[in-house]
Order: C-alpha cells, then sequence, then structure tokens
C-alpha cells in the first residue's frame, strides 16, 4: 500500500544522495520499495533482512518521518552509578589534597565515592573514574620549605638583567668582551624521597623536600655561547 504523497517520495529519493550512516540508508530504501508496491516479505527477500526489520522501518517512518530513520547512538555508560558532573564535584573536594602531594592512593576517593553511591565497589571503578576525568599518577616536583618565590621572580626579572648590564659595562671599560657562564651546584646527601601521588590534568602537586646533613657539594659552569664546562 502506498502512504507518502509524491513530495515525500521526492524527499526520499533526494536523501540517498546525502551523506549517512549505511543502515540509515538502508531504511529508506526499503520505505521506498514499499511505495513501488513490493510486500513486506518481498522487500526483506530482496535487501536481504528480516522481516521485522523491513516492518520496524515502516513503522518508524509512518510515526517519525526521514529523521525516525536515523539509527539511535548505542553504547555509552547505560549502569552508571553516578553522572558525569557528580563524579566532577566529587573530585573537587580532593583537588586541593592532590595538588599538595596528599592524595598518595585512592583509598579515602573510594571510601567517599561509596558514602556517595551506596554501596561498596571495586578500586578498578575508581581508577577508571579518576582515568575518564583525566588525572593520572605522577612524582611531585619538590621544592625547598624555606624557598622565596617573590625573591626568586625579583632575581629573574630585575636583579640577574641589572647585574648583566652593570658587568657588560664593567668589561667595555677594560676592553673586553663579557662572556656569561651559568652555573649551578648539587649537594648530595641523604634526602626525603617523595612518592608518586594522584592528581587531575594541568596541576603538578608541589611537595616540600630538604636535604639532611651529611652531603657534599659539587660546582659546574657553562658557557651558553662557546660551550666549555668546568666542574
Amino acid at each position: 500500500m502506498v502512504k507518502c504523497s509524491k513530495s515525500q517520495i521526492r524527499r526520499l529519493k533526494t536523501a540517498l544522495r546525502w551523506k549517512m550512516p549505511a543502515e540509515q540508508r538502508q531504511r529508506i530504501q526499503i520505505v521506498l520499495l514499499r511505495e513501488s508496491g513490493m510486500t513486506q516479505p518481498a522487500i526483506a527477500t530482496a535487501m536481504g533482512v528480516s522481516l521485522s526489520t523491513v516492518n520496524r522501518a515502516h513503522m518508524a517512518y509512518d510515526h517519525g518521518g526521514i529523521k525516525a530513520l536515523k539509527p539511535k547512538p548505542i553504547g555509552g555508560r547505560m549502569r552508571e552509578n553516578m553522572t558525569l558532573a557528580e563524579e566532577k564535584a566529587l573530585l573537587a573536594r580532593f583537588a586541593k589534597a592532590a595538588g599538595a602531594g596528599e592524595l598518595l592512593n585512592i583509598h579515602d576517593l573510594k571510601a567517599a565515592y561509596e558514602q556517595a553511591i551506596g554501596h561498596e565497589t571495586s578500586n578498578s571503578t575508581v581508577y577508571n573514574l579518576l582515568a575518564r576525568h583525566g588525572w593520572r599518577k605522577l612524582m611531585p616536583r619538590p621544592f625547598h620549605p624555606k624557598r622565596d618565590l617573590a625573591a626568586q621572580h625579583d632575581f629573574k626579572k630585575n636583579r640577574f638583567p641589572r647585574a648583566v648590564r652593570r658587568a657588560r659595562r664593567a668589561a667595555a671599560r677594560r676592553g673586553r668582551r663579557l662572556r656569561i657562564m651559568f652555573a649551578d651546584e648539587a649537594r648530595f646527601g641523604r634526602i626525603n624521597r617523595p612518592r608518586p601521588c594522584w592528581a587531575p590534568r594541568r596541576i603538578r602537586p608541589q611537595v616540600a623536600s630538604q636535604l639532611i646533613r651529611e652531603y657534599i657539594y659539587l660546582y659546574g659552569a657553562v658557557s651558553r655561547r662557546t660551550g666549555p664546562a668546568s666542574i
């Protein structure tokens, strides 16, 4: 039985020229074959599909038009314990501790997650949660507990450029060229060893790491232009 008008048939034939999934194209063809006068068993035989597939395509088009022939997405998180927004809010409670390098394991996070969903779960569920939101376990960047960030910034932006200008003028007065050497020192001794910890993406944990007495110093210098170094 023909159930489409001429304009609907033209739209169906035009849709076949669109870029679309193969399943949607097949459903349009099934509808067009019905409009040509073929029965459902004949359409199923011609298209190589089951009779129920033909019947579902016809019913979908009759109730929803050409848009109803588009295949529905499959997969996804069908048995999720929390929505992505709820998971993000839960992890936000641990972001500060992660930035301080305090989230060494998932025990506290797992306990909070189980309390939120109301039942126990496996460790793999929590690991998948962390991976889903871009968290990774990495070694924190150590810093000395007595560091002065303001002094470091002032040295890089102000004091070091001024020292270079003064040294360049002093070298010019003596008829010499200034060669800038970059020096560093290393102190080898007993240290407290930071442990890897969990943290979200774009956050690098920082933990205090201080050397203990009993050590030896090693100095080195290198010229950026000429390359020689001394130790």
